[in-house]
Formats: structure tokens, sequence, C-alpha cells
């Protein structure tokens, strides 16, 4: 199989005129037979590594995947595209399975996907050895690591695909692996010498910004209210936090459910299939929630509370902006969140060596929230990948921290701890050194200490951001076994009792939002209104086929609608995405969308009709298919083009008019006193040369000075 088939098959069944870093490589190395395991970000484009192989192989790939609603949302979005597919798990009654088994049988299907417990089943590898089976595509491989973070048993027993089928290769694939857990995946599978692929972890379309975990309902409600129509996600540590959230959400008129393991089955479901079909905007969810979403338009991520590790946090972003497109995320934290889960890990352990390990990672995590530099940097780092420079799009780059001699806060700060005896959290220190008025404060004394009251001139949110600085740079440490208080360190004597000098971060405040005036419409731009229309017919076809709308189109390929604006099936092929099933299904639809919205808006568009005429004509149509998709005469249509090449337009007059045509006309009219009319010129050639043509060389000889409509 060579390179060109490969690319072909891309086109054809998926829209792209060329693979993504690596994905190439893969393929080729599944082409000669060899086992690899691939570490791809999520929406780098892991699923095409296998789906190629299956469509221009011989025989049916099998694809091993852990959620039944990951494997109907990758079926669904195969057979939008022309592929045959098909899925086997506890969703489907057994008449339906018996059909897609005689579909296999026959070798109809090009992938078939299956669930880790239904391979592993009694009486499954018989089946299987009755089937042409040319690759087995293994999907969140990290899942049969113990060291991962998400750990499946039923992986484990995964080993047998290649004692059964030692020729078949085997693609092992997965965005969250670390070195640890590559190895136990390749011992786990027994894949004999495979290929290892680590893309570039890298998602730049994606944002990333972190905040202190203070009032942060109030500021999820202000960043959703300023993201209309995006859909988006917002993961919670705990299941109240989630109904809590959607509650609020809901009440100030956003479209929000929650979702979390103790909402029953159906409730669950709807939910999630709610968010896939864009009738639902924002799902406020634990963990769980996603891993099977393939979910294209995902415009944003916030996470309520701290994930448990980076490898959590990256899949869990990694959720948005798989189109390619714009994405935000935000992250909140606090110390409670890592002393809750100390705890939740602690408890859990049950094996000294992997407790460590867990902690450690939660470490990591803590590091990246509270880190002064890159965050890409230090996430990229994380998973081996050397990136030296400042990505431009995390909270960091944006905002360079601006440091200043916070040599008297520190003072403040550690005397408090030291007169305390290492007795209190942040939250009390805060108000000891602000000389709170609270009668817990007073019941307790700390009223009488030397420094009660000393940080009077700093607000509750300039001492809790300086606070976490000196813990960060390891002036106070957190007791996490003891009520999380706060505990001076070797590196406090100094300051406390040698004056060394302490760099903080400047505190800035968040400037104050103007209130918007309710009920005032936001001019939309051109750009976006066209979009709109596009999302709208989208959603319309989907409604129509019962597919989630962004297996119709992503946003993506309706970004690139409205800036190339095609009206052809030529020009349509451009855009990203568009195979050839789509166009075949829905171009002509979204042609006529651009080109009636071009129609009554080219003067807000900074076009004129002319303009639209001009555009068909460079995207190959003749004038008389012009006039017909624009619902114009032909001699308007005419008329456009005249005025467009005396205005020095790029329109190729002589593929209407022939030089004989136009010397005809010039002696017909050398000898006219007035050339405003077409009739008499007509008549002059006897009817040999059409009045459209004439209006055409009018247009020629006046632009070239030779013959004036004045004279």
């Amino acid at each position: 199989m060579d390179t060109h088939t490969a690319k072909k098959a891309l086109k054809k069944y998926f829209g792209y005129g060329k693979f993504r870093p690596m994905q190439e490589e893969i393929i080729h190395s599944i082409y000669d037979g060899k086992d690899a395991l691939v570490l791809m970000p999520t929406g780098g484009g892991k699923s095409i590594c296998y789906q190629i192989p299956a469509i221009t192989l011989s025989g049916t790939c099998v694809v091993v995947s852990p959620l039944i609603s990951l494997m109907k949302d990758q079926v669904e979005g195969l057979r939008s595209n022309g592929v045959e597919a098909e899925y086997l798990n506890s969703s489907l009654s057994m008449p339906d399975q018996r059909v897609v088994e005689e579909r296999l049988f026959r070798g109809d299907l090009q992938l078939l996907y299956v669930s880790p417990e239904k391979l592993v089943s009694q009486g499954f590898l018989p089946f299987l050895k009755k089937a042409n089976i040319n690759l087995f595509a293994i999907d969140e491989a990290h899942c049969i690591s113990a060291w991962g973070h998400d750990f499946r048993p039923e992986y484990t027993k995964l080993k047998f695909l290649k004692q059964e089928f030692p020729d078949v290769p085997v693609l092992a694939l997965t965005a969250t692996a670390d070195k640890t857990t590559r190895q136990d995946i390749i011992q786990q599978l027994e894949l004999g010498e495979p290929e290892l692929f680590v893309a570039s972890f890298d998602r730049p379309n994606i944002s990333l910004e972190v905040r202190p975990g203070q009032q942060r309902i109030e500021q999820i409600l202000d960043f959703v209210n300023t993201h209309e129509d995006q859909a988006g996600i917002i993961y919670c540590m705990s299941r109240k936090n989630t109904e809590k959230i959607a509650e609020k959400l809901q009440m100030r008129g956003f479209s929000a459910l929650p979702y979390h393991a103790g909402l029953g089955d159906g409730i669950r479901a709807k939910a999630q299939e709610d968010f896939i079909n864009d009738k639902v905007q924002i799902i406020v969810a634990t963990i769980a929630f996603g891993m099977g979403i393939d979910k294209s338009n995902v415009r944003w991520i916030i996470h309520y509370n701290l994930p448990k590790n980076l490898e959590n946090y990256y899949q869990e972003i990694g959720r948005a902006g798989r189109d390619g497109v714009k994405a935000e995320t935000i992250l909140f934290y606090s110390y409670g969140d890592v002393s809750i889960y100390k705890d939740i890990l602690s408890q859990n352990a049950s094996d000294p060596e992997h407790l460590e390990l867990q902690m450690l990672k939660l470490d990591r995590m803590l590091q990246f929230a509270e880190a002064s530099f890159c965050r890409r940097q230090i996430l990229l780092t994380y998973f081996g990948e050397n990136f030296q420079e400042n990505c431009g799009n995390c909270d960091v780059c944006k905002n360079p921290p601006k440091y200043f001699d916070g040599t008297i806060i520190a003072q403040k700060a550690l005397s408090a701890v030291y007169r305390l005896k290492g007795t209190v959290g942040v939250n009390v220190l805060t108000d000891v050194l602000r000389g709170s008025q609270k009668k817990t404060i007073y019941e307790k004394g700390y009223q009488h200490i030397k420094t009660f009251g000393a940080g009077r001139d700093l607000s509750n949110f300039e001492w809790q951001f300086f606070l976490t600085q000196l813990i960060n740079t390891g002036f106070l440490e957190i007791d996490y076994q003891n009520n999380m208080v706060l505990k001076l360190t070797e590196a406090s004597m100094p300051v406390l009792f040698e004056n060394q000098k302490v760099p903080l971060v400047k505190f800035v405040p968040k400037k104050k939002k103007e209130k918007k005036i309710k009920y005032t419409p936001i001019e939309r731009t051109p750009a976006e209104m066209l979009f709109e229309e596009l999302r709208q017919l989208r959603r319309t076809i989907s409604q129509e086929r019962g597919i989630p709308p962004y297996l119709v189109f992503s946003d993506a390929s309706l970004h690139d609608m409205v800036k190339l604006q095609p009206m052809t099936d030529e020009h349509m092929r451009k855009i990203s995405g568009m195979s050839q099933r789509k166009l075949h299904l829905f171009g002509n639809q979204f042609m006529d969308t651009i080109l009636a919205f071009k129609n009554s808006h080219f003067r807000k568009m900074g076009e004129s009709s002319y303009d639209i005429s001009l555009q068909l004509l460079k995207q190959g149509l003749d004038l008389s298919e012009i006039a017909n998709k624009r619902g114009l005469a032909l001699n308007t249509i005419y008329a456009h083009m005249a005025q467009l090449y005396l205005e020095g337009k790029d329109v190729p007059l002589f593929r209407f008019v022939s030089k004989n045509e136009i010397k005809a006309v010039l002696k017909v009219t050398q000898d006219m006193e007035e050339i405003d009319k077409l009739k008499p010129i007509f008549e002059a050639l006897n009817g040999e040369v059409e009045y459209n043509k004439i209006r055409l060389i009018l247009a020629y000889l006046e632009k070239e000075g030779k013959v004036s409509k004045n004279s």
C-alpha cells in the first residue's frame, strides 16, 4: 500500500488534503505489519491512524473502545462520511448483534468497534477467528496499566490478541501516558518490538488560565455570560457541586445540566445526548463525563476544583477545541482541594509505592497551578516534550508577573505564624493580620498577639495572594496531616531574624466590568452573522438526520465556509473536513445559504452585487450559471461584467466575445453620433452579434478609448 492510496482515502472520506504530523508514518508502520504504541493528544487525530488502514486494507479493523457512547459517536461519524462501520456492545439486542456479525462474516465491514468486556467474553474468540481481521486498535490504552490514571482490569486480558493473532498488527493509542505507563502498556499487550510514536502534545489553540479558588461561582457566571451560545464543560470534584452550579446557571437563564454517577442511567444518558446534539449548552459534571465524547465544538472547559494529576487535567482540557478552533480553559484551585485528594488517596491506597506515585503527581499538579512562568512549558515538559519558548496563550505569558520588595509583608505573615505557634490555617491567619472582629478570633485570644491587625492596609484577596506565594516559595508550608495549619520552615528564619529580602509578585486587582444595559442587542459582524446562519442550518440538518451537529460539519468547517464563501462544488472541496459524501449530501444547502446571505447583506459585507457575480465567475461558473444561481436575468449578469471591466476588475472578457465581433462593433459605431443604445448597433450588424455581447464590447472599447458614450 502506498502514500497516494492513503492520501486519496483521507480526502475522499474525511475531507482533508494532508495528514497531520506523524499520522502518515503510523499508517505506513501498519501497512508494514508492525505493532505500535501511539501517544497523541486529544484532538490530535489518533483515530485517522487506524481508520485509513481499515478503509484501504482488505478485511476489518477491530477497535477496542472503553465506552458505549464513544463507540456510537465514532460509528455515526464514520457512517456520515460513507465508511462501513458497526459496533458490538451490551446496548444492542441479540437480533441486532446477529445482523452485525453477519455483516462481519460477509466482509461488509471496514471497522468494528467492541468493548473490552465483549472482546474478552467467553465465546468471542471463535467468532473473531471466523473473520478476516486486518488490525486491532486499542483505544485509551493507558487503561491497561495500573500506573495509568484510569486503570481498567478488563484491559489486562487483551494480551490474548497477540497470542491468538500473531500476524495481525496491534496499534495501542492513548492521549496520556508517562514513561512508566508506556512500558507497562507494551508489556501487558505483549507487543513485539513495537514502533513508538510520540506526537507533540501542544494544542496551541487552547488558552490556559489558572485562578485562585475564591468566589468561583460568581466568576463562572461572569465567564459564561460573555460566551453565549458556546458549548462548555464545568468539571467538579463533588456531585453536590455539579447540581449546585447547574442550578445557579439555570436560574440565570443558561441551558445547563448536571452529570454524575448518582443520577439515574436514563438521566445521565439524556444529559449527554442533549449536550452532544447542542440542545444543552453547558454540562456541569464529575470527571467521568466526556471520555466517550468526540464532540468537536466544545469551546471552553472550566475546572471548579484542582484535578488530582496533570494527566487528568490534560485529557479534560483536551475535550475543548478538538476542531482546531480557538478554545479557552480556566482552572480554579485551593489548598482545600489538595487536602481532600490527599485524604482520598491515603484511604484508598493498597500499595505504598503506588500511593507515593499518586502523591507526587498531585504535587506536580499543584506546582502547575502555582507557577509564575509559562504554563504550557510545564505541561509539555511533564509529557517529555522539550518546549523552551513562552507560548503567548496562557495567563502567565499574557500578563507576566511584576515583582517588588515584599520583605515587610513576608515578615508580618511569618511573625504572626510564629506567635500563633503554627496552629492556624490561611483563612484564620488572614483574619488575624487584618484585625478581624470575628467572635472566634476573640474567643481564641488572637487579638492579643503583637501582629494582630498589622496588615489592615491589605485586602483579604491581597493577603490570600501573598500567602500563596510565600507557600510556593518555601517560606511557609502546609501541614496536610494536621488540619492544613501553616508552619514556618528553615527558609523563614533569615527573613524573620536577618532581614533577608523577599521578592513578591505584585497584586493586580481585576478591573470592574462596566454594567451592561439589559436587552441591548450586540451588533454582529457580517462574518459572525453568516456563521450563525450556517450554524442554524447545521442544526436543522442534524435534527432531520438524527445525528449530532458536529457530525454534519465541525465549527472549523463552518469558519472555512465563512472565509472562502464557496458557491461551487470545486471551491466547496477546499473546505476542511469536506468529504465526498458530505459534499453530495449537504453541499448545495450550504452553498445556497451562503449565496442568499451575500445577496441580502452585500452592502454590510462591503461588496456590491457586481462583486458577487465576479466571485462566482472566478469560482468557475459561466454567465448563464451565475444568472441561474443568483436568480437574476442573464442580461443583468452581462451588465455586471461590463461595469466590472470598466472598473478595472479581472474580467476575462475574451472568454465571451471574439476579436472579429469587436472589430464589427467598432466599425459600425465609427459613424454613429450616439452609442448609448444597443438597438441601433444590433440592427446595423443585422443581428449577427447579440445584445449582451454588444454591451461587453462597448465596455471594452470605452476602456480602450476607442469610443465614448458622450460622443
